[in-house]
């Protein structure tokens, strides 16, 4: 670790410096996301990334005459530095659904998401797609066992989505769908393009009526195997919180007052989990706490988890949703501010010494016009100058992490070819 910060100092030196021989290279976007130990890395370098979430993009864009919204989001998003995105992939009936029934898709719904995609491309901003919700408000896990129960399934429950083979063939099918659509826009299949960093298989996955966590261990492993049998180009993620269980039962004084069935540790030390996530919303989980209260257990939750994947799953984490709602109680800018600053402040400590955490992306970001989207916990970048500057900070101190690693790599680069030239030239003076 203390040779890793030499080098960067040195490397920051190297950047500032006038008349060096050696110059950063652009920044390109255009590769495959990898990962390599707790970094994750882009074109042979380490990623460190801000980020935000936008669930709707689809949906909006699935409609021509509301594109030049997806297209502002990402224009604002790109302006304040922001590199990562994280959006749904998934609709499953109700209302304007991608899937209809199982098998059955809407391809308006479709070309909505491969407008998305190749949006995301033009601004360089690198997509997380999650692939089903564990809540109901899109169909979720419930319209899947809804449509196996419609079929003489006997389901028990909503958490029979993990275990039931017929429930679990949907959800299959569904990723197999998504994985192999071949973009109407671009031409190139998803599980081809680069734009799409890594997929999620489930938003905040949860499964009460197992608390110990072997329930969602085994789906975990099933689908992640499933995944990367179809796309071995993509990273792929559980969709976790970040709540503890009983593979680190001393770690579960951690955890808010309640169990999910998810284990932090143990889910993200399958193989084929290519990096942790965490959430984060102590005004949701602890809200007969004080606003105090809640920072401390922000500012403990978010490092625990940071050493954990350093020293423990020792792999890449992303802080992929925090928040804090405008409707909570006594709420003010200034609260916002100061919780955004408490998980980037984390983020860009563990960042600047080679650390796991690699960014993080807030919930939500709109654009103008959309207030039927508001949930409180939402950021118009043009209302919000406060939290909009703090946005841009943290992505220009993690933007000139990523350029001292790359001025690093030219170093490395530069020093390798000159001693080729030293060596070819001793062999041809013998």
């Amino acid at each position: 670790m203390k040779h890793l910060r030499v080098l960067l100092f040195l490397a920051l030196v190297l950047v500032q410096e006038r008349g060096s021989h050696f110059v950063v290279k652009a920044e390109d976007q255009g590769g495959f996301m990898k990962t390599e130990g707790v970094h994750f890395m882009l074109n042979g370098s380490p990623f460190y990334a801000n980020g935000f979430n936008a669930y709707w993009l689809m949906f909006l864009a699935s409609n021509p005459s509301q594109r030049a919204k997806v297209t502002s989001a990402f224009q604002e998003a790109s302006s304040h530095g922001l590199s990562i995105a994280r959006t749904w992939a998934f609709s499953d009936g109700g209302y304007m659904p991608l899937q209809s029934s199982p098998g059955s898709y809407n391809e308006q719904m479709f070309q909505g998401l491969d407008f998305v995609i190749s949006e995301a491309k033009k601004f360089e901003i690198k997509l997380v797609l999650s692939l089903v919700d564990n809540y109901e408000a899109l169909g979720g896990k419930r319209r899947y066992v809804e449509w196996a129960r419609g079929q003489g399934q006997s389901i028990a429950s909503d958490d029979d989505f993990f275990t039931n083979p017929v429930v679990k063939g949907y959800y299959k099918n569904h990723i197999k769908t998504v994985l192999t659509r071949r973009n109407s826009i671009t031409g190139i299949a998803y599980k081809d393009d680069p734009a799409i960093m890594a997929w999620e298989l489930m938003n905040e996955v949860r499964c009460p009526s197992d608390p110990s966590g072997r329930t969602i261990q085994a789906w975990i492993m099933e689908m992640a195997s499933y995944v990367k049998s179809i796309d071995g180009n993509h990273l792929l993620e559980a969709g976790l919180e970040g709540f503890y269980a009983q593979s680190a039962a001393q770690k579960q004084q951690n955890n808010p007052n309640f169990l999910v069935g998810t284990d932090f540790i143990e889910n993200n030390q399958i193989p084929g989990i290519d990096f942790a996530t965490v959430h984060s919303y102590p005004d949701q989980w602890l809200s007969d706490l004080s606003e105090g209260n809640q920072i401390s257990f922000l500012s403990n939750w978010v490092n625990t988890h940071i050493q954990d994947a350093q020293n423990v799953l020792r792999k890449p984490l992303l802080f992929a949703e925090f928040g804090i709602s405008s409707k909570d109680s006594g709420y003010n800018q200034n609260e916002r501010d100061h919780f955004f600053d408490t998980v980037y402040s984390a983020i860009y400590s563990s960042a600047r010494g080679g650390g796991a955490a690699a960014g993080s992306m807030f919930w939500q970001l709109l654009t103008v016009g959309m207030d039927s989207y508001r949930d409180g916990y939402e950021i118009v970048l043009s209302e919000s100058p406060s939290t909009a500057s703090a946005i841009a900070q943290q992505s220009q101190k993690l933007n000139r992490i990523r350029k001292m690693y790359a001025r690093l790599k030219n170093i490395e680069e530069w020093k390798k070819a000159n001693d080729r030239r030293r060596s070819d030239g001793r062999n041809t003076g013998n």
